[in-house]
């Protein structure tokens, strides 16, 4: 994720804050300063928000320790002043792994509240409620409370929070994947606009919470809907094939030439039948503008890139070619260069499946 650092890795997952986190906490500082104009006070206040966000980080821990009982790695986790984001290389598939999945979060923080409250009851410092304030009152207790909190706030069905991805597991029980999501997606944009009523007359933070959650659950439903476009078809049905590459030791002013006379972006820097690298559209433009149009491509080509077979799944091929980051990927079968898979290429496959669907006419 974009203006995020890396605060370490745990477990072999990434853990990465965002940079906003810290708004956050420069703003719960001043909150506390200028109500008890201490430095004590300063450090109470975000002393309590960093390990409220421990048991933040524990609860994406659970999701990935529990994805990862079903096969499924995570890419890494983000804390956000909203909360955290664990991004799984995929969602379970079985809608019963989904479900446990969802709840592993929640379950962790009910475990620490149920650790917190045994803790209070034999130490016998436990307050009535009604003293708590987000701000003062036992620390323990306090954190007991959010956690508490975030169990219940988690489990409301606004998908993609947890709740949400519950409700869709549960539907996809007696329903396809995707019509699953398209409701659970509708229910959780339903529930972004409750968020949004009624954070412009209480909590203005509610109001991010439901941007979150509306754009999360259309990118959601986008994406599935996009995956089952997909499902189940070969990278050759979809691969453009007829394509140019270039020698490294051709200038990159030939390079120019090519891009100028097609809608190519990305050429296989290709010599003696083997591919030795990509030369993209980037990388081209930053050559001109560095070091002119005389340097042979073999100087400013990629020599490291993502390559798929042409009998390879289109949906496997198309979350490679997110994860790389790049716009193209070569598809090579025995050996041998037989096309290119580009975003492009996907996205008019997907757009002409669908007009064929809404015709009744047969798939390509």
């Amino acid at each position: 994720m974009k203006w995020s650092i890396k605060f370490g890795t745990y477990a072999g997952i990434p853990v990465y804050i965002h940079l906003t986190f810290f708004l956050l906490l420069g703003w719960l500082g001043v909150v506390h300063w200028t109500r008890g104009r201490t430095f004590e006070a300063v450090a109470a206040g975000v002393g309590f928000i960093l390990v409220l966000f421990a048991c933040v980080l524990l609860h994406e821990f659970g999701h990935a320790i529990t994805a990862k009982k079903y096969g499924i790695k995570t890419r890494d986790i983000t804390l956000l002043p909203i909360g955290g984001v664990a991004r799984l290389e995929r969602m379970p598939e079985n809608p019963l792994h989904e479900l446990w999945v969802a709840l592993a979060g929640p379950a962790v923080n009910v475990v620490i509240a149920a650790v917190l409250f045994v803790w209070l009851l034999f130490s016998e410092s436990l307050e009535p409620f009604k003293q708590l304030t987000i701000t003062t009152g036992s620390f323990i207790e306090r954190l007991m409370v959010v956690n508490v909190f975030l169990a219940v706030f988690n489990m409301l069905p606004a998908f993609p929070m947890d709740g949400g991805r519950v409700l869709r597991a549960l539907l996809a029980m007696r329903t396809d994947h995707t019509r699953a999501t398209q409701i659970a997606a509708s229910v959780g944009q339903g529930m972004a606009f409750v968020f949004g009523f009624i954070g412009l007359f209480t909590n203005p933070f509610l109001l991010f919470i439901a941007l979150f959650v509306w754009i999360g659950a259309a990118q959601e439903a986008s994406m599935v809907q996009m995956r089952s476009s997909i499902g189940g078809i070969p990278v050759k049905r979809s691969m453009l094939t007829d394509f140019r590459t270039l020698s490294p030791h051709e200038s990159v002013a030939q390079a120019v030439k090519l891009t100028l006379a097609g809608s190519q972006r990305d050429f296989p820097v290709v010599q003696d039948g083997r591919v030795m690298g990509i030369l993209t559209q980037n990388d081209l433009l930053t050559a001109l503008s560095q070091k002119g149009q005389d340097v042979p491509v073999s100087q400013v080509m990629q020599r490291e890139f993502t390559t798929v077979d042409s009998f390879d799944m289109l949906e496997t091929a198309f979350m490679q070619l997110k994860d790389c980051r790049c716009h193209t990927l070569p598809v090579f079968h025995s050996g041998t260069l037989v096309g290119l898979l580009t975003m492009d290429n996907v996205g008019e496959f997907i757009r002409i499946q669908a007009a064929l669907r809404g015709n009744k006419g047969p798939e390509l």
